[in-house]
């Protein structure tokens, strides 16, 4: 009987230490957007030449009208929108990135969470910038928004 119980003991301690999760933790949160607003023909940011005000600023969800945060950065004469909340999760995302009352353009943002080899990360299947001309600065991620 004796033996019985040891063999369920120890029969029992290896299913305990079983684990087939042999990758640990792996989490890359989503890259953010980052938009810097410049007049389309001197190339100035539109912020720094004082021409539009930072408090100004808002970024609307274009479906139901409420606000999306985001952060307003001013370093080194360089003053830009920062939008982190977009790749959290698997989401369909449309904003209008406003100043005052004028829309200066959305952004259209179709991004999957996903897992791949025990890691979790976001796949933008869309990335789309509209009702403006703009350029991407491949080497810092920045998006030049090209205001006329």
């Amino acid at each position: 009987m004796k033996k019985v119980y040891l063999f369920l003991i120890l029969f029992a301690s290896l299913l305990q230490s079983c684990d087939n999760d042999d990758c640990g933790s792996c989490f890359t949160p989503p890259q953010g957007f980052v938009f810097e607003l410049v007049d389309a023909e001197t190339g100035g940011n539109l912020f720094t030449s004082g021409i539009y005000n930072p408090e100004d600023i808002s970024v609307v969800n274009a479906v139901d009208d409420t606000e999306r945060a985001f952060q307003f950065i001013s370093e080194n004469q360089l003053n830009v929108i920062q939008i982190q909340e977009v790749g959290w999760e698997t989401e369909i995302v449309n904003l209008e990135i406003k100043i005052g009352e004028d829309t200066v353009f959305n952004l259209y943002v179709n991004a999957e969470r996903t897992t791949d080899d025990c890691c979790s990360f976001t796949k933008y299947n869309e990335i789309e910038i509209r009702n403006t001309d703009f350029e991407l600065d491949s080497q810092t991620g920045v998006y030049k928004i090209l205001v006329e």
